[in-house]
């Protein structure tokens, strides 16, 4: 028994987390998202690495990065950026090939995911041993906060929409802060075709019919403290076509 504990114990020392983060015009919150992260992963002894993934911000993100890896050093701090904006799914296997750690962890940069939900996320896994964790801002204490009448319709009526005609088996479809095993978030990118809003919900779709796991943490969200946000009417339609294309073909 001793050695099983033991042996146990040795697997999750081993334990390395990649957090991606999709950049793009987020000089302002990007300082604040990688000290909470650091924050976090510090108290709680988990290791670590950030990914920064900005796909050629006009702002200056990319040289707000680089003087974060200065501070924080290039073993934590690391930069693959892109020319151009070139979309979500191709900026995580952008990210994943250069990932060292065996799980993968994704969020906005924007400050509406915390970092105070990743040790959650990480222990739900451990308890269940899910191939991958998501956040929910529609189960037990989740929530949403800082957003107007409309954004919220809009979020549960997609959110509503989703659940009856894909029947995915996860509270939250269209959230974007999850964990997953390295090799799973892979085969998911493989098999994802769609862009925008529609790519998460995607992904738990075909986390469900390839037979993997699903824990979820409940989480709230809050909206972007610095800049605009990225949702507007050509989005919305994207993502109902988007939708009617997933209900078709799944």
């Amino acid at each position: 028994m001793a050695n099983r504990r033991g042996n146990a114990k040795t697997g999750e020392q081993s334990d390395k987390y990649s957090v991606l983060l999709p950049t793009y015009n987020e000089r302002e919150n990007l300082p604040l998202i990688v000290w909470l992260l650091v924050k976090y992963f510090g108290e709680s002894g988990f290791n670590y690495e950030i990914i920064v993934i900005d796909d050629g911000s006009p702002d200056g993100t990319l040289q707000i990065a680089e003087q974060l890896q200065k501070i924080y050093g290039a073993d934590k701090i690391l930069l693959r950026p892109r020319a151009q904006k070139l979309g979500l799914g191709t900026a995580y296997i952008h990210g994943i090939k250069h990932a060292s750690g065996n799980f993968v962890i994704i969020m906005d940069a924007d400050l509406s995911h915390h970092p105070k939900f990743i040790p959650q996320f990480i222990e739900k896994q451990k308890e269940g041993g899910f191939d991958l964790v998501s956040g929910t801002r529609y189960r037990g204490d989740g929530g949403v906060y800082g957003w107007d009448l409309r954004r919220k319709l809009i979020s549960r009526g997609a959110n509503f929409i989703s659940q009856v005609l894909l029947r995915p088996g996860a509270s939250d479809l269209t959230g974007s802060f999850r964990l997953y095993k390295k090799e799973v978030l892979e085969k998911l990118v493989e098999q994802c075709v769609s862009k925008g809003y529609v790519f998460q919900m995607e992904m738990i779709v075909r986390a469900r019919q390839l037979g993997y796991t699903v824990g979820e943490v409940p989480i709230s969200f809050v909206d972007r403290v610095y800049g605009e946000s990225k949702l507007g009417g050509n989005e919305i339609v994207s993502f109902l076509k988007g939708l009617l294309t997933l209900f078709a073909t799944t």
